[in-house]
């Protein structure tokens, strides 16, 4: 019991210890805040005074600057107003020197009406003196004048004029022949005139043989491929190829050059190489063409402008090539353009180009000169080129001094002596002629004259053409050249219908 007492006791006496103890702690932490709440309150005092000092100090700095900035903007308010005060004074001073001026300007224009009326006055009584004296009106007066002065100088005006005009008309006539033998002078080119036929050798006389093939079959064929005539017998040791059109000719010889390295004369053959001679003349008519262009020194022509002017070399006007009639013009043109101070490189071409049209004038209607329009315009030939050549065979007026220039050339190059034949021209239209009326009917696939136009060969197509309708269509042909053309002797119609079945195993 008394343990208990004791350990009762001793637990009072250690709360009552750590209660004091904790007291005494609390108190001083109490005074250690409250000292340093003092502090930063006085801190804190400070710094408020130090603020409010400082923005008063700015406030009087703000106060002084706007001061300062509203003297000087009444300083300038002053300044202005009187500039605007002066300017104001100046404008009524002019204002007043204008007003004088005016008036000055009106007293000056009623003293002009005054002496103006008063001339008019004299002058009246002049006229009515002049007419009085004279008998005449004052237009009778001028028309007097001018007919004495019409009457005696028209007469001397007449030969004043027939004289310069003579004199002018010699000059130019003397000037146009020393440029003309000038240009004939330095440009020197053969023009012989293109036969018909072209002679092919024959290194044996036995290849005739082969070429005439069993019963005549190969050169059935080669004429039926190539729309040419071969004469066996007219030559020894050769065979002449006749044909009015020169790329057929071409195009025939080629093929049976290529028959004769290969050996092989028969008619699948002969469709072989003729195909082969027609690829390789196209690729070469491109090569003369730029080789054409090359020679003139033309060197911005389209593609398809230098592939029709290679053409040119296999057809003819009146016997001459008409590509060698074409660069014989650029030379001679350009060289007159220069002479005469004028667009050489527009006449160059001009007349290089003026029978372009004649490229496939047979094979789409319309004359040369409207082909060759449609075609330069058509691949943008400059419009000046154009306008040059348009009027060669005078279709189209001369629009500028290169079409003049052009047309002579043209006219030049054609006149020389040896360079056409008329009878020639006539022949081959004749022939062409007859292709035209043969292929006007429906069914043909080509046609061909031949035997210097006593034959006429049309081919037609066996399914839309049967061996009736055949014989009908001979007759028909043969009443439409009689009533069309004019011919001597007789013309030979032969239609020809062959039918091929071709199946291939497989």
């Amino acid at each position: 019991m008394n343990t208990y007492l004791i350990g009762a006791g001793a637990l009072a006496l250690g709360a009552l210890a750590g209660y004091l103890i904790r007291r005494s702690q609390i108190v001083n932490l109490n005074s250690s805040l409250e000292q340093e709440g003092k502090r930063k309150l006085s801190e804190a005092e400070t710094k408020a005074k130090e603020i409010v000092l400082e923005a008063k100090e700015k406030a009087a700095s703000l106060i002084t600057e706007v001061k300062n900035d509203e003297r000087e903007q009444k300083n300038r308010l002053t300044a202005l107003e009187s500039r605007l005060i002066e300017r104001e004074e100046t404008l009524d001073k002019k204002l007043s020197n204008i007003e004088r001026g005016e008036n000055e300007l009106r007293r000056y224009a009623e003293e002009l009406k005054g002496k103006q009326a008063e001339a008019e006055a004299g002058r009246e009584k002049i006229n009515a003196e002049l007419q009085r004296v004279a008998k005449l009106t004052e237009q009778g007066a001028k028309e007097e004048l001018f007919s004495r002065i019409k009457s005696e100088s028209s007469q001397e005006l007449a030969q004043t004029l027939q004289k310069i005009e003579k004199e002018r008309h010699d000059e130019i006539e003397k000037k146009s022949m020393e440029i003309i033998t000038v240009a004939l002078q330095r440009y020197a080119r053969s023009h012989i005139s293109e036969a018909t036929t072209t002679i092919f050798p024959l290194e044996d006389e036995e290849l005739k043989g082969k070429i005439i093939g069993r019963e005549g079959r190969n050169i059935r064929a080669l004429e039926r491929a190539t729309g040419v005539e071969f004469v066996i017998d007219e030559a020894p040791d050769a065979v002449v190829i006749s044909s009015f059109d020169p790329y057929r000719r071409e195009v025939a010889r080629l093929a049976l050059q290529k028959l004769v390295k290969d050996g092989r004369i028969q008619p699948a053959k002969i469709e072989e190489k003729v195909e082969e001679a027609k690829q390789e003349l196209n690729k070469r008519i491109t090569e003369i063409g730029e080789a054409a262009t090359m020679e003139v020194g033309v060197y911005d022509l389209p593609k398809e402008i230098v592939q029709l002017l290679g053409r040119l070399q296999f057809r003819t006007s009146y016997g001459q090539n008409v590509l060698t009639h074409s660069i014989e013009m650029a030379y001679l043109a350009a060289m007159m353009a220069s002479e005469l101070g004028l667009n050489v490189e527009v006449a160059r071409k001009g007349a290089l180009l003026h029978d372009i049209g004649k490229a496939i004038d047979h094979e789409v209607e319309g004359t040369h000169v409207e082909l060759g329009i449609k075609i330069l315009r058509k691949y943008g030939v400059d419009e000046k080129v154009v306008q040059a050549m348009q009027s060669h065979h005078e279709d189209y007026p001369y629009a500028t001094s290169e079409a003049y220039v052009v047309t002579a050339a043209d006219v030049i190059s054609a006149g020389r002596p040896g360079a056409r034949r008329d009878n020639i021209e006539n022949y081959i239209k004749r022939l062409a002629d007859l292709e035209k009326i043969a292929n006007g009917f429906p069914g043909i696939k080509q046609s061909y004259a031949i035997s210097a136009g006593r034959e006429l060969r049309v081919f037609v197509i066996p399914e839309k053409i049967d061996d009736f309708r055949a014989l009908e269509l001979a007759r028909e042909i043969a009443n439409r050249i009689q009533s069309e053309l004019k011919f001597p002797g007789e013309i030979k119609v032969n239609v020809i219908r062959e039918v091929r079945a071709v199946e291939y195993a497989r």
